[in-house]
């Protein structure tokens, strides 16, 4: 593309005019393709393009008016889209979801990346669960489960279903049991170091050759209290010891941990790790499209493995950016640890980007949805801070 940054530019003047000075990168982006960036070279241009918004939005209507006079010859007079982009195969039917971990407050990264999924299925009259991923009795906190609701009915509105995936234990457990049936599980006794060194090496580890019967043996070992103890076995997805990706070799499915469970107590001691739940849940539950972050894409491809097994179609999977914020803890941990340590009232402190604060000063959830829809599906991170943020969501709110 010739004259890229004039072109970027004009672009976001377009759409800052177009929606009371406030550029959003999704419409850009698309623009520039239509235009002919191809989607390849966004690794390459997307800082710029991000810098660029930023200094279109920092100024006042009225320069954006005189600077787009000057630069309007730059932009095609072809359509651009408007709202969200269609998503294949949706006639059919659209199931999409969010998994929020019960290890503390929900905040606005969460409401940003999620809205997307709520608003794709209020386009299409489909059905969103919010799944509680609650699988790792370390880090579920009680609390969390209501906090969670009420978070998730005040940000999206149209919760279909509210599951805790520690209730689908008996599920997850005979599919794991399946996996074995089919020699694509077996049970791993190697520490984890050792296992390291051979997934280095590119060699199978000795309990790969294990047969069916002897898995069913360890397995019956891990599921009883008096067999294996914590850290002693881990079931693990019999994928490709030499793939081009390490992360991809063989990886766990389920582990013993004998941490009390807020809700299930010690009923269980073998707990699904996320790839498993997570494939489980999607089959299940028929999934048809989902949008999670751009750092869940080896889990993805995990999990297509899984659903290849039970020759399952995966649903269609999008990546999001992440919005990095300068100025905001957006860490469950680091924020409930600071709440305990009195550094902040509660959850809902004004001083929290949590959406029990955002809910308390009487934000508007259609603002955060006017954000996510003009934003679209990304994989560009962005960065800003907190005032830059909460400006385009006040101008959303008028």
């Amino acid at each position: 593309m010739e004259n890229l940054d004039k072109k970027i530019r004009a672009y976001a003047l377009k759409n800052a005019l177009a929606h009371d000075g406030t550029a959003m990168q999704g419409p850009v982006i698309s623009s520039l393709f239509n235009e002919g960036l191809d989607k390849k070279d966004m690794g390459k241009y997307g800082k710029k393009i991000s810098e660029i918004i930023f200094e279109v939005n920092s100024l006042g209507l009225e320069k954006q008016k005189k600077e787009f006079e000057k630069l309007h010859k730059e932009v095609s007079e072809r359509e651009v889209r408007e709202g969200l982009e269609e998503l294949p195969e949706s006639e059919k039917g659209v199931v999409m979801r969010f998994r929020p971990a019960p290890s503390g407050p929900l905040h606005v990264g969460h409401l940003v990346s999620n809205m997307i999924s709520s608003l794709y299925v209020k386009k299409y009259d489909g059905k969103f669960y919010v799944i509680i991923d609650d699988t790792d009795p370390t880090t579920t906190l009680s609390e969390a489960y209501e906090n969670i609701k009420k978070d998730c009915d005040w940000a999206f509105g149209n919760v279909y279903k509210y599951l805790n995936a520690s209730d689908r234990m008996k599920l997850y457990y005979e599919y794991a049991e399946k996996l074995i049936e089919k020699n694509s599980a077996y049970v791993c006794t190697c520490s984890s170091e050792k296992f390291k060194k051979f997934a280095e090496a590119k060699k199978d580890c000795p309990c790969r050759k294990l047969s069916v019967k002897e898995n069913f043996e360890r397995w019956k070992k891990m599921l009883d209290k008096k067999g294996f103890g914590q850290g002693d076995a881990v079931l693990r997805f019999k994928s490709d010891m030499k793939h081009k990706n390490p992360a991809m070799r063989d990886f766990p499915l389920a582990r013993i941990n004998l941490e009390t469970h807020p809700l299930q107590q010690n009923k269980y001691r073998v707990w699904p790790l996320m790839n498993l739940s997570v494939a489980v849940d999607d089959m299940e539950l028929k999934m048809t499209h989902v949008v999670r972050g751009k750092d869940h894409m080896d889990n993805a491809e995990r999990q297509k493995m899984i659903f290849a097994v039970f020759k399952k179609k995966y649903p269609y999977a999008f990546f999001i950016g992440r919005i990095k914020f300068k100025d905001l803890i957006l860490s469950k941990r680091k924020i409930t640890a600071a709440i305990a340590e009195g550094k902040f009232e509660g959850f809902d402190d004004a001083k929290l980007p949590t959406i029990s604060s955002l809910r308390k000063r009487e934000f508007k959830p259609s603002a955060f949805a006017k954000f996510a829809e003009q934003r679209g599906i990304t994989e560009v991170d962005k960065v800003m801070d907190s005032k830059e943020f909460f400006q385009i969501i006040e101008n959303f709110s008028k």
